[in-house]
């Protein structure tokens, strides 16, 4: 299924739904970030996805990064809770999804890199090579969040 983002963006379409959401920074012990490179819109994110019934948040985040990128992982700490009501997400589908994301921290304890349905890219990106990809502003001010203070969860 194809995704549009808007970002900020009168033409967007008015949101139909809101669903929980996981994300995760996951660092490396040498600081790099863990990257896909999402299939639906070929953009470049940090992992994550839909929590589903009967799981925790941390669960979710668990599964989501083993799901798209082949590592596991330990959360370790909040980042923040991101729900802009002004971040839309159109499905080819019908769905218009209000962003709602709660963010963690994310130490990788296994696993091997791979892509999945949802990744067709896995790669370590080291901070200061973010400029250089393609990722969208809300996925960008979560990575910023996430690198700078964690003593202060950020929140919408």
């Amino acid at each position: 299924m194809s995704r549009t983002d808007y970002f900020h963006d009168p033409t967007a379409p008015p949101a139909n739904s809101i669903k929980v959401a996981v994300s995760a920074l996951v660092q490396d012990e040498e600081g790099r970030i863990l990257l896909i490179r999402r299939t639906d819109n070929g953009k470049y994110s940090i992992p994550g996805g839909g929590l589903e019934a009967g799981e925790t948040v941390t669960q979710a985040v668990v599964r989501e990064v083993q799901e798209e990128t082949g590592i596991d992982v330990r959360v370790t700490e909040l980042i923040g809770v991101f729900s802009d009501p002004d971040h839309i997400i159109a499905y080819d589908d019908g769905e218009v999804r209000q962003e709602f994301s709660i963010c963690f921290h994310a130490k990788p304890i296994g696993g091997t890199p791979r892509q999945s349905t949802e990744s067709s890219e896995v790669l370590w990106v080291a901070p200061d090579e973010l400029p250089e990809r393609d990722i969208h502003p809300s996925i960008r001010l979560r990575i910023r969040k996430g690198l700078e203070d964690p003593s202060t969860p950020y929140f919408t």
